[in-house]
Parts: C-alpha cells; structure tokens; sequence
C-alpha cells in the first residue's frame, strides 16, 4: 500500500529526540509501503529510559493488518539501534504472517498435515530477544490490571506457535482445536512449551509439526490462590484455569511490576 495513505501514529516516553520520532516514521513507513493487505492502523512506541538498564532504548510497533494484529517489540543500547532493530523484526513478521495467510491457509484444518498427508515443515524464525528490564515494584504496591484477549478461535499448536512469534509474546493463550480446552504455548531456552489443564490428555490435541515440551499441567485456582502463586513461586507467570468460569487465566508480571490478567474474549 502507499505509506502516504496512512498516518502513523508517534508516542513517546522519556527523553527521546525529535529525529528519532521522524526517523521511526519513516522507517516504519517504508516497511508498511511494502505490504500489500490494507494496513488499517499503525503506532511506533519509543522509550527512553534512565540509562541504568542495560538496553534503556525501547521500539514498539503496532500494526492492524486487515483486522489481524501484527507487533514487534525490541530493546537496544539506543534509540536509533532500538529503531533499526524493530524495522529489522517488523519486516520479518510480516513476512511470516504473508506466507502463512497466502501459502498456509489450505492447510489449516487438515488433521494430518498437508493435501498428501504429510505434516508441513515448521521453520521458526527470530525468538524475542532484546527484552526491555522489569521494574521491582515493592508487593504492597502492586496491582491486577486485566486484559482479554482477542476471541479464541479454536487452532492448532503450530498455528499458535507461529502466533507467539508473530506477536513477538513470551507466551500464548488459545483454545486447541483437537481438545477444544484453553492451553498456553510459550518459550523456554529457545523451545515451544505447551500447558494443558490438569485431566487432558495431549494425546488428543491436534497433529502438530512444530517441536515442543510439555510443562506440568494448569491447576485451578482462584485469582488470589494464583497470585500468590505467582509472589511465591518466582515465575514469570502463571497459568491456572479460573474456579469462577472454568476458563484459562494467565496471571503474569507486567514491566511496570504490576500484575497482568488474561481472560478469554466472551
């Protein structure tokens, strides 16, 4: 599409100059001149943090692709580098959510792989790197701030996986199709983990291409019973299937040192 056709949206935090937030636009434009579904939305996020963190520089992108979401999220030593590198993983997803909407989307449902019953090739590409630092925010101080999803349309592990990916996430909340349960997928050392509820059996989940570990299954908690999980435990997160509405929850560390929530679209 024609980048002049669409105004991209500049927010900014901290110290950042004017010639980064022209050069975002600019780059960012570029990247979104190149794809051919209507983008119908586009915002650049740059962050400038004290210089006490390792990569204080912050990109964010957020791109609404013809309805879908595509984001890239990355961190470096500055905000020029920091904006090199979200043109650099922007442009990489893009091109994997292409070639899956335009070259993958018969394959979908196919119970065992492709049209001769073969499993597809899984060919996984950048893992989210360059995190920005968590913010230590005192216990007391803390707060539950709730999100929901998008609609959780039932999908395969592999097309979670390229999800997770794609939205450059540390995990993933769906619905899988083969069970119909809510699951989470997520990264470990560079592998896909996939958490199932307590009394599923992953035996009966669709076939998946896409190599991966299965982590203990999702207790169910309430939401104070998971935070104080969460407090305890030392994890980054924690998925548990709510006692309330029998749907997956992901309770989980915000940058900002609040607490996150997770819940299935209705």
């Amino acid at each position: 599409m024609d980048p002049t056709d669409l105004s991209i949206k500049i927010s900014t935090t901290g110290a950042v100059p004017d010639h980064a937030k022209r050069r975002a636009e600019s780059k960012i434009g570029q990247v979104v001149g190149q794809v051919r579904e209507p983008v119908l939305f586009a915002e650049v996020r740059l962050i400038q943090g004290s210089g006490d963190e390792e990569r204080p520089a912050i990109a964010e992108a957020t791109l609404d692709l013809n309805g879908a979401p595509v984001r890239a999220h990355v961190a470096a030593i500055d905000i020029d580098a920091a904006i090199d590198l979200l043109e650099d993983r922007l442009k990489r997803r893009l091109t994997r959510n292409e070639d899956r909407r335009h070259h993958e989307g018969k394959e979908r449902h196919r119970p065992n792989g492709n049209a001769n019953g073969v499993a597809p090739e899984w060919r996984h590409g950048d893992l989210p790197t360059q995190r920005p630092e968590w913010f230590d925010r005192p216990l007391d101080e803390r707060e539950v701030v709730r999100h929901k999803t998008f609609g959780l349309e039932p999908m395969t592990i592999d097309e979670s996986a390229f999800d997770l990916d794609l939205l450059a996430h540390d995990f993933y909340l769906f619905t899988e199709l083969g069970t119909g349960v809510d699951a989470l997928i997520s990264y470990d050392h560079g592998g896909f983990v996939l958490q199932l509820p307590e009394g599923i059996d992953p035996g009966a989940c669709a076939t998946a291409a896409v190599p991966f570990e299965l982590a203990p299954p999702a207790p169910t908690l309430t939401l104070p019973q998971a935070r104080e999980r969460l407090e305890d435990g030392g994890e980054q997160w924690v998925f548990f299937v709510d006692s309330d509405s029998g749907r997956g929850h992901v309770l989980y560390h915000r940058y900002d040192g609040h607490y996150g929530l997770i819940t299935p679209a209705d």
